[in-house]
């Protein structure tokens, strides 16, 4: 299981990710009329990093932590070009194309975990 594990766990986080990260982007398309809703987006490669940093973490309680871990879901407020009048920061067309991004994002990966997938089945059946 090792193999397997090696072979797809980034991708698996990557995908869990990248899903997160839509239904924030839908939510913010929700919301783009609720007066002082605050967009979000979810730092990726902040949270990628952190997943894949295991080189400074520290093993006792009395050690004291390298910088800030900070949210540990990446979650983030967006700083808007324009606000509106109501206090609201999602700017609708912005949204839509990080959406429009971030969906082809989702199935680039999803692509390549395909590609995965039967490289592995044509190599247990010998192809």
């Amino acid at each position: 299981m090792n193999i397997i594990d090696n072979t797809f766990s980034l991708h698996e986080k990557a995908l869990g990710m990248r899903s997160q990260r839509m239904e924030v982007l839908s939510r913010n398309i929700a919301n783009a009329d609720t007066p002082n809703f605050k967009a979000q987006d979810i730092d990726f490669r902040q949270v990628l990093k952190d997943t894949q940093d295991t080189s400074m973490r520290t093993t006792d309680a009395a050690h004291i932590p390298v910088g800030d871990p900070g949210d540990a879901s990446g979650l983030k407020y967006r700083t808007p070009f324009n606000v509106a009048f109501d206090g609201n920061t999602v700017e609708l067309p912005v949204e839509q194309a990080k959406f429009g991004q971030y969906a082809a994002d989702y199935q680039t990966t999803l692509s390549i975990l395909e590609n995965r997938i039967s490289g592995i089945r044509k190599a247990l059946r010998g192809d």
